[in-house]
Formats: C-alpha cells, structure tokens, sequence
C-alpha cells in the first residue's frame, strides 16, 4: 500500500509542475497587470515560478520517506538524508528563479546543512 501512495504522490508532483508550468505559469507570465517586486515582474514570476515547485520537491521527499517506510522503520539518518537533500534542492530553485533575490535560499541551505550535520557517522 505504502509503494502505491509513494508512486502517486510523486507521480501527482510531476504532474503539477508540468501542468501548471504549461497552463498557469507561463500565462501569468504574459499578463502585463503583475505587480513589480523589487522594480520589476521578473521577480514576481520567478517567486511564482519556484514557489510552485518546491511543492514538487516536497512532495517528492514524501514519496521517499513513503517508499522507504515500507521496508519497515525509517532510520534517523535516511530520515535526515531526505530531509538535507528536499531542503538543499528547495535553495536551488530560489537562486535559479530570482537570481538569488528571494532570500529563502539561505534558510534552505541551512536547514539541509543542519540536517546533514546531525547525521551520525556509521
């Protein structure tokens, strides 16, 4: 049951960044009523762009955890590892998108590095 739910919350994550991508995202894009952030749209439509998949990413961290628990209990460090790795690719997509400007990319790598600190060395 656990290896279905991982596959379709990954597979809904997927799904949303390329539907919303394809229908919503580059739509909003082309309207000229956005409001400008920081003098511009582009940040604005970067913020949207990578607040729209970190959603993806967290969604895909869940599945991990889903498909690993159904091997039994999860181990504090697989856990952590997750976790590091959702939070260190969520910092890319705000340095990707706003060219660094949407300052959460430094909570992210914080958090990731945080959480790959704590690991224990086996």
């Amino acid at each position: 049951m656990l290896l279905l739910a991982s596959t379709l919350l990954l597979l809904t994550g997927i799904a949303h960044s390329y539907l919303g991508e394809r229908y919503i995202l580059i739509r909003l894009s082309k309207r000229d009523n956005l409001p400008k952030v920081l003098g511009s749209t582009a940040f604005t439509i970067g913020t949207l762009r990578f607040v729209w998949h970190l959603t993806t990413v967290a969604w895909t961290a869940l599945a991990y955890l889903l498909f690993s628990a159904s091997s039994g209990p999860i181990p504090k460090d697989q856990l952590l590892t997750a976790i590091g790795t959702a939070s260190i690719v969520s910092a890319a997509f705000p340095l990707y998108f706003t060219r660094g400007k949407h300052l959460s990319w430094v909570v992210f790598i914080a958090v990731g590095a945080m959480a790959f600190a704590s690991r224990t060395n086996s």
